[in-house]
């Protein structure tokens, strides 16, 4: 049987027949024999009331009949009503009123429910818990739907479309499906009717077989095809079977060529196609596993299973529309599409497809046969020739002349799981062969990959997975140069610069290196102009070697092509070379690795006394440091940070306090050491308070505030000034420890008692009016008094 195409409708078959007991099958008369038992899995407490795992809890809505309800941005708060739905599901002696229950609050979010269960309700919703996706789900709209009675399902249906969902509670929440709006309606759940006179969906549908079950559940047209074909005597009679019948539409969608040849010869082309839609044993969704395969009835050829997690079965990719249909001899599955037969692979389909001719090419070259005929569960994103003709000739030539770029780029196109395209209807991220992952999605009738329209043929199945056909090539990062990562990430600017001092070599070649690429808005001015030095400080930005950022460690030393050492600083919320800090995940590329960084790069000259001494704003601290003796100790290896008080910062001292601290070679060290720590604190790893010990014993309070850094909350003139030995901050004050600071009042030191007396001064009437605090009070007055002269 061909593959069904898309087309025009099913104008040439005439209507089905009524067929014998076809008018009171839709209803059990009230007073009749007691109704068949419902299905066993809609039954019972399970079936109504979630498990603490469960799905979300249903808000109330209007006790109304059952109908379509616009979609909203949120659910609809309803009155309750007095009718509410049956918690036994239907009564086995046949269709009765249900009981009235009232209304239970509107949640605001979709947890499970918090309030305890008694245990028999537990052990049932645990039981529920363990059932499939596609139960859970249905569990899910059972619960939206069951203020409109027993056994009605709220569904989701995909404005101007006849597209419908059974809600799961993302889905019920945003009233949306593939970016689309959608509509609740209310309708029986599988295997149940609706009764004159009676809310809700009371009834069992009566047991049947299934050929007469096929005219009740929207299948009539594969009635009436079976009844042509000759198959009605075996789905009358005795037997076990599963059918999955494409529904009234999915018939009505084939080509006219495909039905013609159908209906052309219904003894045999017709009959072959409807055994290979059965399965000669009962099996319901619970029995349909993912990734599994079922013999059909027509020279047991594979059906191929698909239960996926958001409740989405797939028979061959078609979608399972209305399931667990029960018949006397087995079981009607409605699916929204007529299923074809395959026996070919995914490299079968290569080989065959002439719009594969250079994937075809690149899978022989990558030696990738082999897996794509081997057993298993792929889904191939098939490059078509037009896209590979929209990568520019000498990237293509690169990756089809390097074997490991190659096998990398068409592992990239291949999915780890079959993922047929009606069982996406939201995003979601895929893994790839080549151990990326992908955004998979849908935009109303389209498929997207990373968010781009670019399947241009989908569901294309094969023995061993399904293949779409893509228009555009998805070259992954371990495929790509370092130039190639840059020109594509928030470091495009960088690539201009690396472009224009002329080092692209170093970012195109098969060297191995890392790009430490400072981010577009380090260049929100534009860019410096190339010179010999700028020309070398981008030298110093390709660090000799392939790194991993997760793999550098606290004080690692880096070499550059620029001849420079760069140290490795680790902090708890950021990871910096030298001055400059990883601003974003690293991309690894064929040869090299791309660090995105946020600011450009200052190799360290000289040791901290060299900077100062090279740089006129601390020529007065330069002279306070050799007077106090400690030269020595800011040129030898360390690991300082030096908050360096300027020329303007001693200036602003009294001419009085200036000479006495330079006259006092003990005191002036003392004060020195107080802007000296002994680790190096860079920029980048101040986000809040940071305190750190300073050489002279007090802490030193750094902190930033309005992307200003603060030490003992003064303003930094100037950070990240890199050292051999350390790093630099320029501020225009001079730091006073506490002990050095001036007393608020003269001379005497302060009174904790008087201190605490004078914060709280709340107190003070209370203690007044106390007998026992009153004497207390008076003398700490008296001797605030003294020392201040009053207040």
């Amino acid at each position: 049987m061909d593959a069904p195409g898309g087309g025009r409708p099913l104008s040439p078959l005439p209507s089905p027949p009524a067929g014998p007991g076809r008018a009171g099958r839709l209803r059990s008369p009230r007073g009749a024999a007691p109704a068949p038992a419902p299905p066993p899995h809609l039954t019972g407490l399970a079936a109504a009331v979630p498990s603490r795992a469960g799905p979300c809890r249903a808000e109330p809505s209007s006790a109304e009949p059952v109908r379509a309800e616009p979609s909203r941005a949120e659910p609809s708060r309803a009155e309750p009503s007095r009718d509410g739905p049956s918690r036994t599901g239907p009564s086995r002696t046949g269709p009765s009123r249900a009981e009235p229950s009232r209304a239970e609050p509107v949640p605001s979010r979709c947890p499970a429910m918090a309030r305890p269960l008694p245990l028999l309700l537990l052990a049932l919703g645990l039981a529920a818990a363990a059932k499939s996706p596609y139960q859970q789900v249905l569990q899910h709209s059972r619960l939206r739907g069951r203020q409109h009675g027993p056994n009605v399902c709220a569904v989701q249906k995909l404005i101007g479309t006849n597209r419908k969902y059974f809600t799961n509670c993302k889905q019920w929440y945003q009233r949306k499906i593939c970016g689309k709006s959608t509509v609740i309606s209310y309708e029986c759940c599988p295997g149940y009717e609706k009764v004159p006179g009676e809310k809700g969906c009371p009834a069992a549908l009566p047991l049947s077989n299934i050929y007469e079950t096929l005219g009740v559940v929207g299948s009539a047209t594969t009635q009436l095809y079976s009844d042509r074909s000759n198959l009605r005597p075996e789905i009358e009679g005795p037997g076990s079977f599963t059918i999955f019948a494409p529904s009234n539409e999915a018939w009505a969608s084939l080509s006219a060529e495909t039905l013609d040849s159908l209906v052309s010869n219904v003894n045999i082309e017709l009959l072959n196609a409807l055994r290979y839609h059965m399965v000669d044993k009962r099996v319901l969704t619970d029995d349909l596993k993912h990734g599994t395969t079922l013999s059909s009835m027509y020279q047991n050829l594979p059906i191929q299973i698909h239960h996926y997690p958001n409740g989405i079965v797939t028979v061959n990719c078609a979608r399972l529309l209305k399931a667990d249909h029960h018949a006397t001899n087995g079981v009607v599955h409605v699916i929204d599409k007529v299923i074809a037969t395959t026996t070919n692979t995914i490299q079968q389909i290569i080989e065959t497809e002439d719009s594969l001719e250079t994937l075809r090419t690149a899978v022989a070259a990558s030696d990738l046969s082999s897996l794509l005929e081997s057993e298993g569960q792929y889904t191939l994103l098939a490059p078509t020739n037009e896209a590979f003709e929209k990568i520019p000739r000498e990237t293509l030539n690169r990756i089809l002349g390097d074997p490991e770029a190659l096998r990398d780029l068409l592992n990239h196109h291949i999915l780890k799981s079959a993922m047929c395209a009606e069982a996406i209807i939201a995003g979601l991220t895929m893994e790839t062969l080549e151990g990326a992952t992908l955004d998979v999605g849908c935009s109303g009738e389209e498929l997207t990959l990373n968010g781009k329209p670019i399947i241009a043929n989908k569901d294309v199945l094969a023995t061993n997975g399904v293949v779409h056909f893509v228009n555009e090539l998805l070259i992954p990062d371990s495929a790509k140069t370092v130039f190639e990562l840059a020109q594509e990430s928030e470091v495009s600017k960088s690539t201009d610069l690396f472009r224009q001092a002329g080092l692209s070599s170093h970012l195109t070649g098969s060297e191995r290196v890392t790009l430490l690429a400072p981010v577009n808005n380090v260049f929100k001015d534009g860019l410096p102009v190339i010179d010999s030095n700028m020309r070398n400080l981008l030298l110093n930005h390709i660090v000799k070697d392939q790194l991993s950022s997760k793999y550098l460690y606290h004080g690692q030393k880096l070499q550059t092509l620029g001849d420079k050492e760069l140290r490795v600083f680790v902090y708890r919320n950021n990871l910096c070379i030298e001055n400059a800090c990883i601003a974003a995940h690293d991309k690894r590329g064929r040869f090299g690795t791309l660090f995105s960084v946020d600011k450009m790069l200052t190799p360290p000259t000289g040791s901290v006394m060299d900077v100062l001494k090279a740089d006129h704003r601390f020529s007065t601290l330069v002279a306070a440091i050799q007077s106090a003796g400690l030269t020595e100790n800011l040129n030898r290896p360390g690991t300082f940070t030096v908050f360096a008080p300027t020329n303007e910062a001693f200036q602003a001292m009294p001419q009085g306090e200036l000479n006495k601290l330079l006259g006092n070679a003990k005191e002036l060290a003392n004060i020195l050491k107080f802007h000296v720590a002994d680790e190096i604190l860079v920029s980048g790893a101040v986000t809040a308070l940071v305190r750190l010990k300073s050489m002279q014993g007090d802490k030193l309070e750094v902190s930033m505030k309005n992307n200003i850094i603060h030490i003992n909350k003064e303003p930094v003139a100037e950070s990240d000034i890199m050292a051999t030995n350390g790093v630099i901050y320029a501020v225009n004050s001079v730091l006073q420890p506490q002990a050095s600071r001036p007393q608020e009042r003269g001379d005497e030191p302060a009174d904790p008692a008087l201190e605490i007396f004078k914060q709280a001064s709340a107190l003070s009437k209370v203690s007044q009016r106390n007998p026992r605090l009153a004497p207390v009070y008076s003398r700490i007055l008296a001797r605030m008094k003294e020392n201040s002269g009053g207040f």
